[in-house]
């Protein structure tokens, strides 16, 4: 039956967005992770030791906790259409740069110096990326549908380590280490042309439908927070938005919260690994696939988490409780790790620790970039999301570290693992008897944009 021509045209652009930044994403989690499938090929071209090796491979990290604040201005000042598409073109410059150190430099000195240099580079210029994501989100989806747009990206990691790691391995053994810097550095390159040609604000977006418009801007979306007329009058951030920002009780514990997520990852790419193989006897290749279920896992519990929340909310759950009963319930559930401690058999372990990966992500989908969607201050936002990110990625470092500490000075893998889990249950109770009311910053009693209907305080007009 032919539609009738005066039925409104009904577009989802905003689906083809979130499709663009998850697979933004997934770059971003590749380049970062290369190094370490590259990493033994070029500790033996260059003669590096395993020091000199782990100081490359933590450049990454430090940098991309100190670029992001700087990141956020430069978010908050020029939008996320130019800051991500200028950053994503640097970045896989970089990325391509670690293809050609051998060419550029004489001896393992000079190699040392320019692929720290690359790294810590590439650890800067990365810094906004996932504050644009939730920029993105903000500014496209309506509050009651943030949930599951932001699980989505925050899921990259799983696509980038089920997807780009085993292509990674096969390039290196069969090209040498340097072509997953060249394959991955290339399709970055390409994307910045697709991102340049369909990444619009949702006004001026020429797919978007009036219907698809009215439902953004009806649901609380932001649409007009990168809008030229908007950057332009927007003051510069102010010390006292600084001092809101760190000082809020309810940011602090999401902050938090963030921190020990990332705790919990980090705690899988690099010791989990480890553990398997002197605890309890695993050999390498067992031990690598041992990490893919827990990492499946990880992704489904993340999808599950935003879809719960955002359905919570349609149910008509208050969104603090929509928001956190699923981040307390999936770290409560990621806590079971300890157990991993007296679990007899290897199979065991998998399974905990897939369980306990699905209640990760449950969390990670539920209570973490959509808790800062939901409450960022409306002229904050990318300074907001860096700052959160930020506090969250200081784990990156700390974590691995500590853990080794703890093995090393008690010669125990329970004691870390105790230690790993402990973090759960502390991130759930800030959640639970700390964090209070989630409401946008700056607007006491506002109820964050999954509700509410932002047009007369933004002077937004229905379309």
């Amino acid at each position: 039956m032919p539609k009738d021509p005066m039925t409104p045209r009904t577009t989802h652009v905003r689906i083809w967005i979130l499709c663009l930044i998850l697979f933004l994403s997934v770059v971003a989690y590749a380049d970062r992770s290369i190094l370490s499938i590259s990493g033994s090929a070029i500790k033996e071209e260059f003669g590096l030791s395993a020091i000199q090796l782990g100081l490359i491979l933590s450049a990454f990290s430090w940098a991309y906790v100190i670029g992001q604040i700087p990141g956020g201005l430069f978010l908050d000042r020029f939008g996320a259409k130019k800051v991500y598409g200028v950053t994503l073109a640097l970045w896989s410059l970089s990325t391509l740069a670690m293809g050609f150190v051998g060419e550029f430099s004489s001896g393992m000195t000079g190699a040392l110096m320019l692929m720290f240099g690359l790294r810590f580079l590439l650890g800067l210029i990365e810094a906004p990326s996932f504050p644009a994501n939730a920029r993105v989100v903000i500014m496209w989806f309506p509050g009651a549908e943030r949930g599951r747009a932001s699980s989505l990206f925050s899921s990259a990691q799983y696509f980038a380590v089920a997807i780009f790691s085993p292509l990674s391995g096969w390039l290196v053994s069969r090209f040498g280490w340097e072509w997953p810097f060249f394959v991955l550095g290339g399709i970055g390159v390409l994307a910045v042309f697709v991102w340049a040609a369909y990444m619009r604000e949702p006004r001026n977006h020429p797919g978007v439908s009036e219907t698809e418009l009215r439902h953004i801007v009806e649901g609380g979306g932001l649409v007009d927070i990168d809008a030229a007329q908007t950057l332009k009058a927007r003051p510069p951030v102010s010390k006292a938005m600084f001092r809101k920002l760190l000082t809020n009780r309810m940011l602090w514990c999401a902050y938090l919260g963030q921190y020990c997520i990332i705790a919990l990852s980090y705690f899988f790419i690099t010791w989990f690994p480890i553990y398997l193989v002197q605890a309890r006897g695993m050999n390498i290749m067992e031990a690598g696939f041992a990490t893919v279920a827990p990492a499946l896992f990880g992704f489904l519990g993340g999808i599950s988490g935003g879809y719960l929340s955002d359905k919570l909310i349609a149910r008509g759950w208050s969104v603090s409780w929509a928001r956190k009963t699923p981040y307390i319930v999936g770290m409560l559930m990621a806590s079971s790790l300890v157990l991993a401690a007296i679990i007899p058999g290897n199979t065991g372990i998998i399974a905990i620790m897939s369980f306990a990966f699905f209640g990760k992500g449950v969390a990670a989908g539920a209570g973490t970039w959509t808790v800062i969607s939901d409450t960022a201050p409306k002229e904050a936002v990318g300074l907001a999301g860096s700052i959160f990110n930020g506090i969250g990625n200081i784990a990156g470092f700390t974590t691995p570290l500590l853990f080794g500490i703890i093995v090393g000075l008690t010669g125990s893998y329970s004691i870390g693992l105790a230690f790993v889990a402990a973090h759960c249950v502390v991130a759930a109770l800030l959640f639970l008897l700390v964090m209070g009311p989630i409401e946008r910053v700056g607007e006491p009693g506002e109820r964050p944009a999954s509700y509410e209907n932002q047009e007369a305080q933004n002077g937004i007009k229905a379309v």
